[in-house]
């Protein structure tokens, strides 16, 4: 029996960000699975970090360097660029759980639509701060973010043919509509059942914070119905706040 060994295309996001784009990078590069594709789109960065890109452009399929109109319109030419069976997202800051993760990832199960894990968060200096506070579901399907984004973009890993360009009507919440898009289609989801994936956590304004769930809430509406929404929002504002106070009885 022949080993599944697909073409994976990691597609890297990158703007100004010199302090994080080479452990990014190095995260990719030093994966044990052979059949990468990596693909980095940099949105004409001025402060180094293509300096930093261009010491290992022996190692990288494509890179892109030109302005963008925003982060999923830079996020849709790494799609247009890629050629691999499946995509996954290694954004500036993020990283591969471990070197072995990828490979791990297609020996769990052979030729799934969607394979997805779990993200553990690190902060600024890769301090691990635990586990998200969405947990990856045992078993997901499209329907499973109705109580929140569930599965970070770094953790799934989906086929080329099912992922459709970024709606560009959102700014800031268009990977949860692009998964759900995906999850529609797949007939095949695989829970690697382990951490694939680290996250930086990074700090948003509260403007920016509410266009964010203006805009979950309108994709989530358009999935899962308006009433249904505003009930299913009443279950996050709890989770949110009984995630808060555990939280803090626990720092104090």
């Amino acid at each position: 029996m022949t080993a599944f060994k697909p073409v994976l295309s990691v597609i890297t996001i990158v703007y100004n960000n010199a302090r994080d784009i080479e452990r990014t990078m190095l995260s990719v590069l030093t994966q044990t699975y052979p059949r990468i594709e990596y693909i980095i789109i940099d949105g004409k960065s001025t402060d180094g970090t293509l300096k930093i890109i261009n010491r290992y452009k022996d190692q990288v399929a494509k890179i892109i360097s030109e302005k963008d109109d925003g982060i999923y319109d830079a996020m849709n030419k790494g799609l247009a660029a890629a050629t691999g069976d499946y995509v996954i997202f290694m954004n500036s800051g993020d990283e591969f759980y471990a070197q072995d993760t990828v490979q791990k990832v297609f020996e769990s199960a052979p030729d799934a639509d969607i394979y997805y894990g779990e993200t553990e968060m690190i902060d600024a200096d890769g301090k691990s701060l635990g586990q998200r506070r969405h947990q990856a579901p045992k078993e997901f399907t499209w329907k499973d973010f109705k109580y929140g984004m569930s599965i970070s973009h770094q953790a799934i890993y989906v086929r080329r043919s099912l992922a459709e360009p970024y709606d560009h009507r959102y700014k800031l919440s268009a990977d949860i509509d692009w998964i759900i898009r995906a999850a529609r289609k797949a007939k095949k989801i695989v829970n690697v059942n382990q951490y694939v994936a680290k996250y930086l956590v990074g700090g948003m304004s509260k403007a920016k914070h509410r266009q964010s769930l203006a805009e979950r809430f309108d994709i989530m509406k358009r999935y899962y119905g308006f009433v249904p929404t505003v009930a299913n929002h009443f279950v996050i504002a709890f989770n949110l706040g009984r995630y808060w106070l555990k939280n803090r009885r626990t720092n104090d």
